[in-house]
């Protein structure tokens, strides 16, 4: 190894899988060069975190399939709602069905996840989904019904699409506290982080939702739908002040600010 450069070797080493590593390391023990060495510290630190992140999606594999073992269930669902908390635009809720494994890198609870992998992410998770879907609630029925029922709703429907495609559900894996909304449902503290499906839920229905804002923003422009997303930031609120509420605002998450406005 004496024989290569420190760019050569520094090449190698970037580019080296754990196997190949350790062969590296072995073979420039007594290499004292300062880049070798540094370059070789890079190496094992990238590949103790590729090692890492490779364990955390196993476990959030492993996790789900633990629990589908414990219940007997041949078809899991993971669900998650998107768009709870927004003055405007509809309630969002995705549910997936993954195999027992899937090669997706950076899995995650999707607020853990750029919004350039998300999109990734995204992509990927309807390539090896063996289905998914995603619902929507409208902001008129969310004002007519409330937000309880129309998460109830949202889920019910998701559940539904996925069984229209031939899935017979068995388990269905949410994130959060119970809402009784059907017999198979289970429930996962921080279910987003730790079980697969889930994860894959919260990316699909984000990436959704935040696609169907920046749609919207050009069909109602100046309220800034496409970076708040409906939520009531102080620009946003200052638009519906300014020029009142368009068809996608939920009236009664709105009624606050536009009583403190008349007086």
């Amino acid at each position: 190894m004496r024989d290569l450069t420190v760019g050569e070797l520094r090449a190698r080493l970037a580019a080296a899988d754990a196997k190949e590593l350790a062969a590296l390391k072995r073979s420039l023990a007594a290499d004292t060069r300062k880049g070798v060495v540094a370059a070789l510290a890079a190496a094992e630190k990238r590949i103790a975190a590729q090692q890492a992140e490779e364990a955390r999606l196993a476990g959030l594999f492993a996790f789900q399939n633990r629990l589908a073992e414990e219940a007997g269930a041949q078809v899991v669902a993971g669900l998650d709602e998107v768009g709870r908390g927004p003055v405007a635009g509809p309630l969002a809720v995705a549910a997936v069905v993954l195999p027992e494994a899937a090669d997706l890198p950076g899995l995650n609870d999707s607020k853990q996840v750029s919004g350039k992998d998300r999109e990734r992410l995204a992509a990927q998770i309807k390539d090896v989904a063996l289905g998914w879907t995603v619902q929507y609630v409208a902001p008129e029925f969310i004002d007519s019904h409330g937000m309880t029922f129309s998460l109830k709703t949202a889920f019910s429907n998701a559940l539904a699409a996925l069984e229209a495609q031939g899935l017979a559900v068995d388990l269905a894996l949410l994130d959060g506290n119970p809402l009784h909304f059907d017999p198979r449902e289970r429930n996962i503290v921080k279910g987003d982080a730790k079980c697969a499906s889930i994860a894959a839920a919260s990316i699909v229905a984000k990436v959704a939702r935040d696609g169907l804002m920046r749609e919207l923003d050009e069909t109602y422009p100046g309220y800034g739908f496409a970076h708040n997303k409906g939520y009531g930031s102080a620009d946003h609120i200052a638009a519906i002040k300014a020029q009142g509420l368009t068809p996608v605002h939920r009236a009664t998450f709105c009624q606050g600010f536009l009583q403190e406005s008349l007086f």
